[in-house]
């Protein structure tokens, strides 16, 4: 079996065969993490989907997969703040009244949609895990303005 792993193949030497897997894992970092992002575009305008966690997984696909990508993704005026503040534990109350209030909402609706007990029980406890992650997290305290005439 090792023996199958370690094989060369005709005419290629090891160092080739791995840059051209490294390469490979690279872009296909790089298309996840491009999914992801769309997923989390999608989030932002659709309440049913969670914008974070895709940005966050596409954060770390580009991290791996291209420096360049990863500082856009950072860098962004619309999505480089969701993550800032997730990674710092600063999310404004008013972002973590909304996405409480959206989940408890959805979970509510699928609630009454659903007759299974059992998903109905695990539906809710999805519902409380979440919620405690999210007050969990560090809370938002905007920066104070600091008056530059004052210091010089």
């Amino acid at each position: 079996m090792k023996e199958a792993k370690n094989a060369q193949l005709p005419g290629f030497s090891s160092e080739e065969i791995n840059k051209a897997r490294s390469k490979l894992v690279r872009t296909l970092l790089i298309i996840a993490g491009t999914f992801f992002v769309g997923l989390g575009i999608a989030g932002i305008l659709l309440p049913l989907l969670p914008t974070t966690p895709f940005l966050l997984l596409a954060t770390a696909c580009y991290a791996r997969g291209s420096p360049r990508f990863y500082h856009w993704l950072l860098n962004n005026k619309r999505f480089g703040n969701y993550i800032k503040n997730y990674r710092e534990g600063n999310i404004p109350l008013k972002a973590k009244f909304l996405t409480i209030a959206v989940l408890w909402a959805t979970i509510a609706t699928s609630y009454v949609v659903v007759s299974k007990t059992w998903v109905r029980i695990t539906l809710i406890l999805i519902a409380m895990s979440v919620t405690v992650h999210i007050l969990s997290i560090g809370r938002f305290y905007p920066r104070k303005k600091t008056n530059r005439a004052l210091k010089n």
